[in-house]
């Protein structure tokens, strides 16, 4: 019976080992939350102080929070002492004492535990030492010793287990002390810490309250009243039309601004990574002054990027990407290559800059200056309809190939009076590869005309074998017109003045890239990819040819056709090359020079002697022919003019 109720009670004790630990790490944890309201009251003090000694872009109404939150930090203060005396009732009154009782009672309960149970088993040692004495060979002396054992044992176990006893019987009472206690300690501390709160904060805090409370409704109202103005403006932007947001949306007829002297825009930048490997990255671009600066994503201030001062621009073909535009050096040596977003950003770019090489920036009323130079250039030369449609009348067989070649007709009264001998007033001007003159003249003469379509005669390839001349040239056709005279280099000059002309006033940008063959017999236009010739002329027809005196790589050349009728035609063609022009000058005047050659065996080998020829018997031409090949190669490099 007393076995089985010491059970009991080792049980009850063994549960309330168990809760005591779990109540104290609740108390504990209780105490851990106060203590840190101390430091954390403490620090939100510090940052209510430190908001006065941030420099704020925006200051607008700090003088009044720098005052509110002074005084705030003020009774954040006051509150961190009554929370810091909480925190140490906490400790005393309430920890404290559930600490004492697992320390002190469950702890000597535990104690007396052990030692009852090792009393408890020294007496069944002894009772099995007594019971194992003999009986027939009783030893008086023995039996004495082991009885006085056994009554020792007796009696320690009898003693501890007094102890054991009351302890667990003690502990009944102590433990609704226990549990008690640490709460009452609690509450005291938490009414404590309200009565001083309410004793300090009741009276003045009240007026200082509402005067918040009343700077936070006006306040609040600022922005309820802001908030409803951005919601209108949100719903006024969202319903306009969808072409605001669609990039290049009036490609058809953009409203473009020729008269800018200043732009500002996003676009993007070709950097070459490698000998043929490029990346585009998107920056924002702008000018000022004279000068091209652009400014990265998270940068303080713009850099310079080009100096625009007497720059040339012009659109070109990269990576098959729409839009691109290239700005070269007044040195002639390509700049930098960029691509618009849209059709309107495009041309008003390159206005800008166009207008910005003039350095018209300078004068004392820019835009009047730049309004004033477009009308100018507006009234040497004026754009008239497609050409096709005059055609129409004239031939409506053709209506529908000259109805892809626009034509612009410079007036008459743009030139002098020397170049009004040269080339006629109303000269219409082509733009496309497809040539005008050859066309204009198939159209009016019985001879073989050249296929439009760029399929090259079988008989080219046997010209080509047989020539004695082939040297090719990377070129870019700019325009070709009619001429009234060939008798000097000045037709040439003048139709290059009036091609450019034409194509800076009416943002005629793009080109069209070919290879030059010049043979011993013709000048053929060859198309860079398909090989096929676009168009050819016999060297016997080319009677002027010239490269520009300022731009060395503009080339150009008149050609003089007879016609069946008896009458003859003149034409001049504009090209730009990638290398100088004089270098194809040289080259016609050798393929010349072997035509006249050709007609006298002695001139022909004295001529052989003078110019030196290649592996397989034909001219070779006196200039860095590694050059030229090399930008051969280069077959997609854009225009450096």
């Amino acid at each position: 019976k007393t076995r089985s109720l010491l059970s009991v009670f080792e049980e009850d004790a063994g549960t309330l080992t168990e809760y005591t630990n779990q109540l104290l790490q609740a108390m504990q944890r209780v105490y851990g939350a106060q203590n840190e309201m101390c430091l954390a009251t403490q620090q939100l003090s510090k940052q209510l102080l430190a908001y006065e000694k941030q420099h704020f872009a925006l200051g607008k109404g700090d003088e009044e929070v720098i005052s509110t939150l002074h005084y705030f930090s003020k009774v954040v203060d006051e509150l961190n002492i009554l929370h810091s005396e909480l925190a140490k009732q906490l400790a005393d009154t309430m920890v404290l004492p559930i600490i004492q009782f697992r320390e002190k009672d469950l702890t000597e309960v535990s104690t007396l535990k052990d030692l009852f149970g090792l009393a408890s088993n020294e007496h069944d040692v002894s009772m099995a030492k007594y019971s194992r004495l003999p009986k027939r060979k009783e030893n008086e002396k023995l039996k004495a010793e082991v009885a006085k054992e056994v009554a020792n044992a007796r009696r320690k176990q009898h003693l501890s287990s007094l102890q054991y006893y009351c302890a667990l019987n003690a502990l009944q009472y102590r433990k609704r002390v226990a549990m008690m206690e640490p709460m009452l300690g609690y509450t005291r501390g938490q009414i404590n810490f309200f009565k001083k709160g309410a004793e300090m904060f009741s009276k003045r805090m009240d007026s200082f309250l509402s005067s918040v409370s009343d700077m936070v409704q006006s306040i609040q109202g600022e922005l309820d009243a802001e908030a409803e103005k951005m919601r209108i403006s949100q719903q006024d932007l969202i319903a306009v039309n969808e072409s605001v947001y669609t990039p290049d949306s009036d490609v058809t007829a953009p409203a473009i601004n020729r008269n800018l002297i200043q732009k500002a825009g996003y676009l993007n930048l070709r950097n070459k990574t490698g000998l043929v490997t490029t990346t585009w990255e998107r920056l924002y671009f702008f000018t000022q002054g004279g000068n091209l600066m652009c400014q990265p994503r998270g940068a303080v201030a713009g850099g310079l990027i080009q100096d625009l001062d007497n720059c040339s621009v012009m659109a070109v073909d990269c990576e098959d990407r729409r839009y691109c535009f290239q700005i070269t050096t007044p040195t002639g040596k390509a700049g930098i290559t960029l691509q618009a977003e849209s059709k309107k950003e495009y041309e008003e770019w390159i206005c800008a800059i166009n207008n910005i090489s003039r350095q018209i920036y300078l004068t004392d009323n820019p835009e009047a200056a730049a309004i004033k130079l477009n009308q100018t250039a507006l009234q040497a030369v004026t754009p008239i309809t497609s050409l096709g449609k005059k055609h129409e009348v004239q031939h409506p067989s053709q209506t529908a190939k000259n109805m892809d070649n626009d034509k612009i007709i410079p007036s008459g009264s743009a030139g002098i009076q020397d170049s009004t001998q040269l080339i006629a007033p109303g000269t219409p001007i082509q733009f496309d590869i497809v040539l005008p003159a050859m066309e204009f003249l198939d159209q009016n003469r019985g001879g073989r005309r050249a296929n439009p379509f760029g399929e090259s005669e079988d008989s080219s390839k046997d010209e080509q074998e047989d020539s004695l001349l082939q040297q090719m040239f990377v070129v870019r056709f700019l325009g070709s017109m009619a001429v009234q005279s060939d008798e000097t280099c000045e037709v040439i000059y003048e139709a290059m003045r009036q091609v450019l002309a034409a194509r800076a006033i009416h943002n005629i940008f793009r080109m069209t890239e070919s290879h030059l063959m010049v043979t011993s017999k013709n000048l053929r236009l060859i198309d860079p990819q398909t090989q096929v010739t676009r168009a050819s002329f016999e060297l016997s027809t080319v009677t002027q040819f010239a490269a520009h005196q300022e731009n060395r790589r503009l080339i150009g050349f008149v050609i003089h056709l007879s016609e069946t009728l008896g009458e003859e035609s003149m034409s001049a063609y504009v090209f730009e090359s990638n290398t100088e022009g004089e270098k194809i000058c040289y080259a016609i005047s050798l393929g010349k020079e072997i035509i006249e050659a050709q007609k006298d065996p002695e001139a022909l080998a004295q001529l052989m002697k003078s110019v030196p020829l290649t592996n397989d018997g034909k001219f070779m031409l006196l200039n860095d022919l590694s050059e030229e090949d090399g930008t051969m190669h280069e077959g997609g490099e854009e225009s450096e003019a």
